[in-house]
């Protein structure tokens, strides 16, 4: 098992070149990433990079396989970990919406979602009885072929909701993206963590 002098989780997709840059920004010497198939990026003794699916970040970091790592709120509402989350880094908007077909005002008895557990809090919360049906395509297919009442599902510019014929109905979250530091790894690597979260805090203006 090679060895690191810090470990870096963040998410494949649009929010990693982000997190990557505002990272380098705050002085983190992050390796370089040639692309292909390789997830883990790093020479022993340095700062190493792991790619990864966005629910799995902060299951890294909590397990304390990473020490830190960049995810976008609205994982981190349905993940259910412990994890400081020191900095809104404030990329990566997006909201946590309600959606349904158009004229649909009847009872909710399924909502199909990618973030089960966010869902089941906010049925327990408000008390409908409503089953979960946990996805992980695209989620507006399920109120279009009625497979679900509802759907909660993440909203950016809404034009994915208007083509699918599909609105708005409330928005339960607002999300962005934040950096998340595993609580031991906050204590054992202080003099690395403390200045980073610092300047990431300038960078961000949080």
């Amino acid at each position: 098992m090679r060895r690191f002098a810090l470990t870096v989780a963040l998410p494949k997709g649009r929010m990693f070149r982000e997190a990557y840059e505002v990272l380098k920004r705050a002085g983190l010497d992050l390796p370089e990433v040639e692309g292909g198939r390789t997830l883990l990026h790093g020479k022993e003794g340095g700062v190493a990079l792991l790619e990864l699916r966005n629910k799995d970040v902060p299951v890294y970091v909590d397990l304390g396989i990473a020490e830190i790592g960049v995810v976008g709120k609205d994982v981190l509402l349905d993940s259910g970990r412990d994890l400081f989350e020191p900095v809104d880094l404030g990329f990566g908007a997006c909201r946590l919406s309600l959606i349904r077909r158009p004229g649909d005002t009847g009872p909710i008895r399924r909502i199909a979602t990618k973030y089960p557990n966010f869902t089941a809090r906010l049925l327990k919360e408000r008390g409908w009885a409503a089953d979960v049906v946990e996805l992980s395509g695209n989620i507006e297919l399920a109120a279009v072929t009625g497979l679900a009442d509802a759907v909660v599902d993440v909203v950016q510019t809404g034009a994915t909701l208007r083509a699918a014929g599909l609105v708005e109905v409330e928005v339960l979250a607002h999300s962005t993206a934040r950096l998340v530091v595993n609580r031991q790894a906050l204590k054992l690597k202080r003099e690395v963590l403390k200045p980073l979260i610092q300047r990431l805090r300038e960078l961000s203006g949080s």
